[in-house]
């Protein structure tokens, strides 16, 4: 016969696995810097950081930055040099040049503006997907997108838009100097191929300047021939102006893919704060419904309690 003493003792025995023998077990270590409190370490908080990052505007912002200086710095110092080739052989006269130098000098005030513009706006973009990418990972967090935000991403959307429009302008326009100074260059090379070959007097190939439309008619000298327009493809003023040109209307090819890739990266972020909009609204409503029902619940056990 089993006493009540003893059936209480297999009882606590039953309940309580802690009062058999203590074991020991292996603990596995804690990964990285983490804490047994929970407290993240340097490595953990460095890799969330890098994971809030917007790699695609970091890399859009670079490639804009570049194309931009490309095509500022370069083409700057190639109008320069093209002034001075200018005034040197093909328009000693300064009243022929005037205005093409005015307007030479009004473009070197212009790319002073685009370069600070564009330094300007690429910081602002690259904040813009700081913002929409904390925005996306938080989206069942405590953070809300506003009206306000979802219209300044609309609108860098249409203003990119409006500015790789331009830029696709530009990017043709900076394609002429090198169109120009690629003649000249390949006139030259022809002069150099007929003094090897003996076959054509080198006088009789010349280039003139003035049926491109930057000098007038009357200007003097207006073109170069022979043995005069192969000095003037070996001076550093061409060589130097000729390819600047070429790096010049690559850069503003950069800034076009540049501001296509914000584009696409604007919309799609644009996108993602409209859903994001949606599904807090969803979550509101959820959330009030479930707090009304709640309500009725109280209220009918209130009832019911009142009732018995």
């Amino acid at each position: 016969v089993i006493t009540r003493p003893e059936m209480e003792i297999g009882r606590y025995h039953w309940m309580y696995r802690s009062s058999r023998p203590h074991r020991y077990h292996h603990v596995p270590a804690l990964r990285g810097n983490i804490s047994p409190l929970g407290i993240q370490g340097c490595f953990e908080c460095c890799i969330k950081c890098l994971g809030g990052v917007p790699y695609a505007s970091l890399v859009a912002t670079i490639l804009c930055f570049s194309g931009v200086a490309l095509f500022c710095g370069c083409g700057h110092v190639a109008l320069t040099g093209t002034v001075s080739i200018l005034e040197q052989h093909f328009s000693t006269t300064a009243s022929d040049h005037a205005l093409l130098s005015e307007v030479i000098q009004l473009m070197q005030y212009v790319i002073y503006g685009i370069a600070s513009f564009f330094f300007l706006y690429g910081i602002i973009l690259l904040a813009e997907g700081f913002y929409t990418t904390s925005a996306v990972k938080e989206l069942h967090g405590e953070f809300k997108t506003t009206a306000c935000g979802r219209c300044i991403s609309g609108m860098f959307v249409f203003l990119t838009y409006v500015l790789g429009v331009a830029w696709l302008g530009v990017f043709g326009f900076s394609a002429v100097p090198v169109f120009m100074f690629y003649n000249i260059w390949s006139t030259c090379e022809v002069i150099k191929s007929f003094q090897t070959n003996m076959t054509v007097p080198g006088d009789q190939i010349c280039v003139d300047i003035r049926q491109y439309g930057i000098i007038p008619w009357n200007a003097v000298p207006g073109k170069a021939c022979g043995p005069i327009l192969e000095n003037i493809c070996n001076t550093n003023e061409f060589y130097m102006s000729y390819h600047l040109f070429i790096v010049a209307c690559a850069g503003a090819g950069a800034t076009v893919i540049a501001l296509i890739h914000f584009l696409m990266i604007l919309s799609s972020n644009w996108a993602y704060l409209k859903d994001a909009s949606k599904m807090q609204a969803y979550q509101d409503i959820k959330a009030k419904e479930e707090q009304e029902l709640q309500d009725i619940q109280s209220r009918s056990k209130e009832q019911l309690n009142s009732y018995t």
